[in-house]
């Protein structure tokens, strides 16, 4: 295939040590485009494999799977041709063939896997996708905004699973950008309460920004429990959410609820093994579930996008020359960052 363009990718080759490499853009199969990323966001699993503590990603490999930017390429049969439209991409990969691809269930795959992990990064100038993944940018999405698409799709995927209903009791642990987006689904589900927990008090007050009713701050000796006790007069949460990745907090998770309430684990575990007391299962009929990625879930976010500043999530923004700084940035407390965004 014809070389169209010199790419440089930025990839994680140890532990939080970084560096790039130049490889080049070949033309498009028929069903792919080519596109020129404009912004590209860290993720959590991006700082997992910046730690070489992802459980699914081996070094090297190149990271980023949350942008945005314009076609500059089609394939002969992309219909009609995307050339300089504004997109973002769903970077999942699935085979198409299992049962649960021709179910329609294509999350569930027997094969999912996601495009950085094949080395296909967004850290980079120039990404390949394929057409049934690319979405055009809405005019009212910024470059910044778009690449954040990805993120509220995960908190949407999350969202949709729990079953929020009205004037349910929810527990947030962890206000990163995937718990604050989970609280702003919540409240827009109809939530009565919504308890978010953190560290960080700047993460905290983003998080009421966006729909927390009750906020602690674990560093400063608030204590979960007494807000969950506060709240529910004692009978516990309906509904929890994790998204740190401990085992701590996949406990505070399941204990925090009422008799017969629902956790949604969306964390990544870098110690996959936990221990947890096994009756609390049977005795208050705990439900436990997991949150991976989406389905049918990009066209939800881009549309109620428009009822949630995404833009308000960005408080770094770098070149992508910068992405050893963008990283550690991720990692200092002192930073306070949400999302951090890298510009080729």
């Amino acid at each position: 295939m014809k070389e169209l363009f010199n790419n440089r990718l930025g990839r994680v080759v140890s532990h939080k040590t970084t560096d790039f490499i130049e490889r080049a853009v070949k033309e498009p199969a028929d069903n792919e485009v080519i596109i020129k990323i404009v912004s590209s966001a860290i993720c959590g699993s991006d700082m997992h494999i910046f730690s070489d503590k992802h459980p699914s990603v081996s070094l090297p490999v190149t990271i980023g799977h949350e942008f945005s930017g314009d076609v500059v390429v089609t394939g002969k049969s992309v219909t009609p041709p995307w050339e300089g439209d504004r997109v973002t991409v769903e970077p999942c990969i699935t085979c198409g063939v299992c049962d649960a691809c021709l179910h329609g269930d294509y999350g569930y795959c027997e094969k999912i896997s996601f495009m950085y992990r094949r080395g296909n990064g967004a850290m980079a100038h120039y990404i390949t996708a394929t057409e049934p993944h690319i979405y055009h940018l809405p005019e009212h999405l910024s470059y910044n905004s778009g690449a954040l698409i990805e993120p509220m799709s995960v908190a949407v995927h999350a969202v949709r699973r729990a079953d929020i209903k009205l004037g349910e009791k929810v527990a947030v642990i962890g206000a990163g950008a995937i718990g604050i987006l989970i609280t702003a689904l919540c409240r827009q589900s109809g939530a009565s309460e919504i308890l978010v927990c953190d560290y960080s008090a700047s993460r905290l007050a983003m998080a009421e920004e966006f729909g927390a009713t009750v906020t602690v701050n674990l560093r400063n000796g608030r204590d979960f429990d007494k807000a969950v006790q506060e709240i529910t007069g004692g009978t516990g949460m309906d509904k929890s959410f994790e998204c740190v990745g401990k085992e701590s907090t996949f406990i505070q998770s399941m204990t925090c609820l009422r008799r017969n309430g629902l956790a949604t684990i969306v964390g990544i575990f870098e110690e996959p093994n936990i221990t947890i007391n096994a009756m609390r299962f049977i005795t208050h009929e705990i439900r436990v579930q997991g949150s991976q990625g989406y389905c049918w879930d990009f066209p939800i976010s881009l549309k109620i996008s428009e009822r949630i500043d995404l833009e308000k999530l960005v408080t770094h923004i770098f070149p992508l020359e910068d992405l050893q700084k963008a990283l550690e940035t991720c990692f200092d407390p002192q930073a306070e960052s949400i999302k951090v965004i890298l510009k080729p």
